[in-house]
């Protein structure tokens, strides 16, 4: 079983509200099924069914007493389980592979037509952030541009060159000198 999916294992173990009971009443004590269903005024039958998901994930051990089987909270392994889901890294390796870019595209694809022209400004400002992080990139860092050559750069992309040009440097895509002067897009 790789990582990822043992900790969804563990997630749909815990992802019930007797399951969660029963790991709260284990952590301060080990139980048998039927002081489990006393406590928990469920069916012992249930109280089987819930330990042995529980057990699966290694949550749960069980030993025999007598005519009983006491279950005990797996204490170590819910505290590894834990500090896995709290470690940045294993949180970051789980959206491994997933274009983070993906929303951004789908706005340019969905804005943009086959030429790279832009149909309509977006009105809504996450989609108009990502058409604008795409924009910008035409500008080099750090090189200064004269307003006329930003205009005849952003008339490319839409005829509306002064709201692209001022959204640019609203957003901090882009910088400029007062008065009409030189703009440039900030180094990374």
């Amino acid at each position: 079983m790789n990582e990822n999916t043992e900790l969804v294992a563990v997630f749909k173990a815990l992802a019930d509200t007797s399951r969660l009971k029963i790991v709260g009443l284990l952590a301060r004590q080990a139980c048998s099924v039927e002081q489990l269903a006393a406590m928990l005024e469920l069916k012992a039958p249930t109280i089987s069914h819930h330990l042995s998901k529980l057990a699966e994930v290694g949550l749960v051990s069980a030993r025999a007493e007598g005519y009983y089987n006491m279950y005990s909270l797996e204490k170590e392994a819910l505290a590894n389980i834990m500090q896995r889901i709290v470690s940045t890294e294993e949180i970051n390796a789980i959206s491994a592979g997933v274009d983070m870019d993906a929303f951004e595209h789908k706005v340019i694809r969905d804005f943009s037509t086959p030429d790279g022209k832009l149909k309509t400004i977006p009105a809504q400002r996450k989609k108009l952030e990502a058409v604008l992080r795409h924009i910008v990139k035409v500008f080099e860092p750090g090189i200064r541009y004269s307003e006329k050559k930003v205009n005849e750069t952003l008339a490319n992309f839409h005829p509306d060159t002064a709201t692209l040009r001022r959204e640019l440097v609203g957003y901090g895509l882009m910088q400029r000198e007062g008065g009409g002067g030189d703009y440039w897009r900030p180094a990374e």
